[in-house]
């Protein structure tokens, strides 16, 4: 697929979702809105931001206009339990069906107002110019109170268009850097093209260490899978490679950074760093990398050196590397000069089919300093390939249609261009398997969880919902139950999609902000007063919900809603709604009760 053909199937995609997410009486979701939620759900998918959640505000403050359309905070906190990393973005739709490349200055005025936000938010101005009751003023308010932890804060231009330019300057605002990304058509087509968001990064060493890196290279035999190296990286290089790239530079690895408190180890790295910086490499166990590619050069002392590498992975080691950033970065006397760390290469040969499936293999036994559990390496587990295998050969009602399942991320896409030769035979097939039909691992744990009224945990965000649903089949499988399944149960576990998804679709127009906490919670409220009643051989009998079904989930969510911020004190909704007993108060509130003559629940 050329650029052009990946513009217009986004456009395309756009508008399908916009008609599909159309509410009779009701005013359209904004394209705008729809690219910006899409752009996020993917950066965060691909380990570049964290759980996004869509927020969009745009308005004049005095002479300085604002702009924001979504934001992410990390899961790691500082020692007061407050966020330490915060993304907002901005988007810069255009909806064009031609390439068009954006100016520089364009993109300035789009981060400027981003600035803006996050200047007037951390300062209190923008909380006294805003009412309560405006939708973006939990995220201003919380921006103000948790500023001063913030150890990283990127704004993310998110356009349809092609930037010129991708490197810019950090900015300062109120005494702290604040780093500038475009995330722009190009960039989004490199990411579908490779399959992979780690084809972006290209480490270049001299650049890092002012040589190449030493180290001892060990070529593969014919056909093997890779090449080998065995070095030691400069300990102010990999902070350097964390300061820049963040998460993005684990993204292969089964956990992310876990703080210093977890089981001593990264509290004794930082320790480490900060007494005996020059034992360091003796007393780490060092880590292990993944790369695409890798370009020898001879290093200072003219042995053997490794210039650059492309698709640079961390696979083991994420607990190491994190550590001396955040050590070095809350301890500003800590001297990285003399620590070095040692580390383990394994460079991929082209053209084979299972690297990611030995990158998981990899990351699964290299990471031993910290438990894996097995449902962190998911993708292969019976569970899954039954799902795949048994959407692969059941179709709806009207004998035509299939639902996708998404066992590999990115197999979507890979399984139109293999099976459409022609851009005729594409349509045919996404006539047949739409977009809104492919199902992805963390959207099934969603829909299922929801359903199993665990909201709270639906609110975590999409992978550490995935991993709680992972956990808790490895338990039934632990207690002997079978869960492999069969294709009733697909057809029940695809139900349950369908009804979250139209719930979504109802709910969506009802409120501004939180709808996604709102649908969760209203779908396990469902669950609750519908118990055994349910009947979801008619939902996808009908692949649909009921108008009756739709009205009683538009009446819930109200109260949802209601009882969701009675219960938060303040808060943020979308933290409260991660908090068990947000679920505890929500399911015992009032509710009105149960319509009459619903037809998928038996005897309403």
């Amino acid at each position: 697929m050329e650029l052009l053909d990946f513009l217009l199937d986004t456009q395309a995609s756009i508008r399908d979702e916009v008609a599909k997410e159309l509410v009779p009486g009701e005013a359209p979701v904004p394209a705008e809105a729809v690219f910006s939620s899409h752009i996020m759900t993917h950066m965060a998918d691909q380990g570049i931001t964290f759980e996004p959640t869509s927020c969009h505000y745009e308005a004049k403050i005095g002479n300085s206009k604002v702009k924001v359309s979504g934001y992410a905070v990390s899961d790691t906190t500082d020692e007061r339990g407050n966020p330490d990393r915060l993304d907002l973005f901005v988007s810069l739709y255009r909806g064009a069906e031609t390439l068009e490349q954006i100016p520089d200055a364009e993109v300035g005025r789009a981060a400027r107002l981003g600035l803006q936000f996050l200047k007037f938010s951390a300062s209190g101005k923008l909380s006294r110019e805003l009412d309560e009751t405006n939708d973006v003023y939990p995220l201003v308010v919380e921006v103000e109170r948790i500023f001063e932890s913030l150890d990283d804060i990127r704004i993310f231009v998110i356009t349809d268009a092609l930037a010129k330019t991708r490197a810019y300057a950090p900015q300062a605002v109120e005494g702290k850097q604040v780093r500038l990304e475009i995330m722009d058509l190009q960039r989004l087509y490199n990411h579908w093209q490779q399959g992979r968001a780690r084809d972006e990064l290209v480490v270049n060493f001299r650049d890092l260490c002012g040589t190449a890196l030493p180290s001892v290279w060990v070529p593969g035999g014919e056909g093997d899978e890779y090449d080998y190296a065995l070095t030691a990286i400069p300990g102010e290089a990999l902070r350097h490679l964390y300061d820049r790239f963040g998460p993005r530079i684990l993204e292969a690895n089964v956990r992310s950074f876990l703080g210093v408190s977890s089981k001593g180890v990264n509290k004794g790295i930082r320790d480490t760093l900060r007494d005996y910086p020059d034992r360091f490499m003796a007393y780490n166990n060092g880590i292990v990398v993944v790369a695409d590619a890798a370009q020898l050069d001879r290093a200072s002392d003219g042995s053997v050196g490794i210039l650059w590498l492309q698709g640079m992975q961390i696979v083991n080691g994420g607990q190491t590397t994190a550590s001396i950033y955040f050590a070095k970065k809350k301890n500003a006397d800590i001297d990285l000069s003399n620590v070095r760390v040692p580390a383990k290469i394994i460079v991929l040969r082209d053209g084979q089919a299972d690297d990611e499936e030995l990158i998981a293999n990899i990351s699964r036994y290299a990471n031993s300093q910290n438990v894996v559990r097995q449902s962190d390496l998911s993708a292969n587990k019976p569970f899954h390939r039954e799902l795949e295998r048994i959407s692969m050969r059941t179709y709806c009602p009207d004998g035509v249609g299939r639902w996708f399942y998404e066992r590999s991320a990115g197999s979507y896409k890979v399984m139109l261009e293999k099976e459409a030769a022609t851009p005729a035979q594409r349509r045919k097939l996404q006539a047949a398997i739409p977009p809104y039909r492919r199902l992805t691992k963390p959207d099934l744990a969603k829909y299922l969880f929801a359903w199993e009224q665990k909201p709270h945990v639906v609110s975590l965000g999409s992978q550490k919902n995935f991993q709680a649903f992972m956990d808790s089949l490895a338990d039934r499988e632990l207690a002997g139950e079978n869960v492999v399944p069969d294709q009733d149960d697909f057809k029940r576990m695809i139900a349950k999609a369908i009804l979250f998804k139209a719930a979504h679709k109802t709910i969506r127009p009802l409120f501004p902000a939180f709808q996604a906490n709102i649908t969760a919670y209203t779908v396990s409220i469902l669950a609750m007063k519908a118990e055994d009643r349910f009947d979801f051989r008619r939902v996808w009998q009908e692949q649909a919900i009921s108008p009756q079904l739709q009205r009683q989930i538009a009446d819930w969510a109200v109260e949802v809603n209601e009882a969701l911020h009675r219960g938060s004190g303040g808060r943020m909704i979308s933290e409260w709604a991660k908090k068990p007993e947000c679920w505890t108060r929500t399911r015992d509130a009032d509710y009105s009760p149960l319509q009459q003559g619903i037809p998928e629940i038996l005897g309403a």
